[in-house]
């Protein structure tokens, strides 16, 4: 398989690159400046905004791990995820994206989240409404084939790869241990598994180590 992997240079997008090298995906990472992409067969320098349809044509799935924390910036997680759809719109790459856990729900009805709860850190409020507010916009579009990929809500950047792990829905799903936490090395293992099976089109998922 092809695949694309937008804002590479960002330790989930690079966990990404070589989960998937290492199944043998020839990956593109794009990335805003030069760096070194391991596992990536080749590496483009080129803004996420400057992103045009044809830089993206013939790639059978697109990684979107483009984040950002700045106040000032957040309102790019709309704007970014809206032109990489914009540039995917009507064609067969899947679109797949790095989420994050405030948006999961917490009730069976679907009417609280994780980011509502009391002990929800302020700090990351506004990361985890953004990030909403950017799904809420993505389940709009019927010309992207989309899949949203919520982590468990401790996402720890140095955490071991298991390989193993639960996929949840909509909902806040915990592991045996009643813990919400996964690697960021155990997401990429979910993300390129979802890659290559196409389970969850037009849909979003959690994940959490099993």
């Amino acid at each position: 398989m092809k695949i694309a992997v937008v804002a590479a240079a960002g330790k989930a997008g690079r966990k990404i690159c070589a989960e998937a090298a290492s199944r043998g995906f020839e990956v593109t990472a794009f990335v805003r400046r030069a760096a070194e992409i391991d596992g990536a067969a080749k590496v483009i320098v080129k803004d996420i905004m400057a992103l045009e349809r044809k830089d993206l044509a013939g790639f059978d799935a697109v990684v979107d791990a483009f984040g950002t924390f700045k106040p000032e910036t957040l309102s790019q997680h709309s704007a970014t995820l809206k032109h990489l759809c914009d540039a995917l719109s009507g064609s067969d790459t899947r679109l797949l994206i790095v989420g994050g856990a405030g948006s999961l729900y917490t009730n069976p009805e679907h009417t609280a989240q994780v980011m509502d709860a009391p002990n929800f850190p302020d700090a990351w409020k506004p990361l985890a409404a953004a990030q909403a507010k950017a799904l809420d916009e993505l389940r709009k579009r019927d010309d992207v084939k989309w899949t949203f990929i919520s982590p468990a809500c401790d996402f720890q950047a140095d955490g071991e790869r298991t390989g193993k792990y639960i996929v949840g829905g909509e909902e806040l799903t915990l592991n045996a241990a009643g813990e919400s936490v996964i690697s960021y090395a155990d997401f990429a293992v979910a993300m390129v598994d979802e890659i290559a099976g196409g389970n969850h089109i037009k849909q979003r998922i959690g994940v959490v180590k099993a």
